[in-house]
């Protein structure tokens, strides 16, 4: 995380926000102190706390990264400290005033294959200011390595990691969370769809009814996984939303080196889906940022990443604030500066009977 590195000197003036991020890691420490955690895998979790900066110059949507040199904060995304933690109940104690001064909300961040730390922790805080998210910010960050040549091993690391993921949902409600939302990107889908059928199979499959929303972005598993994995979670008393693409390259190519099997994050039949309790959102005509393989868009989409803020922070009360969905799309986007966008690039399939919470029936 280039922590320890000369720093550019800036003011107040050069920054737009600091966003404090807990960390919760199936993560080796690493033998070089600036890089924290490295790719490969520790049987136990640990924990971190790091305090990061966005540049004023940050335009939503992007992750302001320099490739090499000094760290700057006028600039570039930015950590300004990391803390580690000996154990999980200093953790737990620290995480607990932060949810607190917060209102009781936490936000619970998987990330996906091919990713360093340093690129989660910074993808995390890139979520967290753009959609404006008032809770706290808890990353969950397994051991991938960060290489796009090792996607077994990546797949093998979130299998790992779905034990301390759970763990981890549970100190979160210990920490006296009122409501845990999740959101899952790419392979952490695995993990995380994993870890919720294990809390199921407990008994606690809504965090002892803490749970809010569910969010599976780009979801990296193969289709007839993810059934089996909802038959044994049950239809969510909240659908879960499935955001997808089909004009995903990533996910493309992860279904051909699973033997041509469709990934969820592209699959077509939507209604199919939406049949195990979860809300389809359909983004293959809505432009991505500056990922060229389309596989984060939820994130890199200025449009995209306010509306999944919006419905963060307004909840179960989202549909009522919204009723106007095309509208306030087409608005926001003006907003932006992205006039390419409307409402109609974004469809939205819900499950029989059930009244969309995205502001649309």
């Amino acid at each position: 995380m280039l922590i320890g590195t000369e720093v550019v000197s800036s003011t107040s003036a050069d920054i737009a926000g600091e966003h404090r991020i807990f960390v919760a890691t199936t993560r080796q420490r690493s033998s070089e102190a600036r890089e924290v955690f490295d790719g490969e895998r520790a049987l136990t979790l640990s924990y971190a706390v790091t305090d990061v900066t966005v540049p004023a110059v940050h335009k939503p949507g992007r992750l302001e990264r320099p490739k090499t040199g000094k760290r700057d904060p006028s600039r570039y995304f930015t950590a300004e400290s990391v803390a580690g933690y000996d154990e999980a109940a200093g953790f737990e104690n620290a995480l607990s005033r932060e949810i607190a001064a917060r209102g009781g909300r936490a936000l619970v961040f998987v990330h996906g294959y091919n990713t360093r730390f340093d690129d989660a922790v910074y993808r995390m805080t890139q979520i967290v200011h753009d959609a404006g998210y008032a809770g706290a910010p808890i990353l969950f960050s397994w051991a991938s390595r960060g290489s796009t040549v090792d996607y077994i091993y990546d797949r093998d690391s979130a299998t790992v990691a779905r034990d301390g993921l759970e763990q981890t949902l549970r100190a979160v409600r210990r920490a006296g969370a009122t409501r845990i939302d999740i959101i899952a990107h790419s392979m952490g889908n695995w993990a995380t769809l994993e870890a919720l059928r294990q809390l199921a199979i407990s008994g606690d499959r809504d965090i002892g009814g803490r749970l809010g929303d569910v969010i599976l972005a780009s979801p990296d598993v193969d289709v007839d996984v993810f059934k089996s994995q909802m038959k044994r979670y049950g239809k969510p008393e909240k659908p879960f939303f499935v955001m997808l693409s089909r004009n995903d390259r990533a996910l493309n190519l992860s279904g051909w080196i699973a033997g041509n099997r469709p990934r969820l994050g592209e699959y077509a039949d939507a209604d199919d889906i939406a049949s195990y309790g979860v809300i389809v959102v359909n983004l293959t005509d809505v432009e991505s940022g500056d990922d060229r393989l389309n596989h984060t868009k939820f994130a890199d989409n200025p449009v995209l990443v306010k509306l999944l803020g919006e419905r963060l922070q307004a909840g179960d009360t989202f549909a009522r604030r919204n009723t106007d969905f095309a509208g306030h799309v087409e608005n926001l986007a003006q907003g932006l500066g992205q006039t390419a966008l409307s409402a109609a690039s974004i469809v939205i399939t819900t499950p029989a009977g059930v009244l969309s919470t995205v502001g649309v029936e």
